[in-house]
């Protein structure tokens, strides 16, 4: 009866042992196939273009209005750069915050 026991914790502990073997390799390969720089940054620090008029928020914030009907846009981290073209349709360079819908600005362009 112990015999019996104890060969079945055996064969239980082997079956467990080889099957998380199975899997380990798996789980190192798809850790490994990005670069450590795409594992820690979000994709969102990638610069981009944004196209849209600054204007000054309520709050006193500038912001990019992108979609002038819908009222939507980004809020500027820079206010002395937007200041320059409040009124303006500018292309702004720079990296969006998705959180907080707010874009640090690399570089304002006036639009012609």
């Amino acid at each position: 009866m112990k015999k019996s026991i104890l060969w079945a914790s055996s064969l239980l502990a082997l079956a467990l042992t080889a099957g998380s073997v199975q899997f380990t390799p798996t789980l190192r390969a798809q850790s490994q196939s990005q670069p450590p720089s795409a594992q820690q940054q979000p994709e969102q620090t990638q610069s981009r273009t944004f196209v849209g008029q600054i204007v000054q928020a309520k709050n006193g914030q500038f912001a990019l209005l992108v979609d002038k009907n819908a009222g939507t846009g980004f809020y500027l981290d820079n206010s002395e750069k937007a200041k320059k073209f409040t009124g303006q349709k500018v292309k702004v360079t720079g990296t969006l915050n998705a959180q907080t819908k707010t874009i640090q600005i690399s570089d304002i362009q006036p639009m012609a």
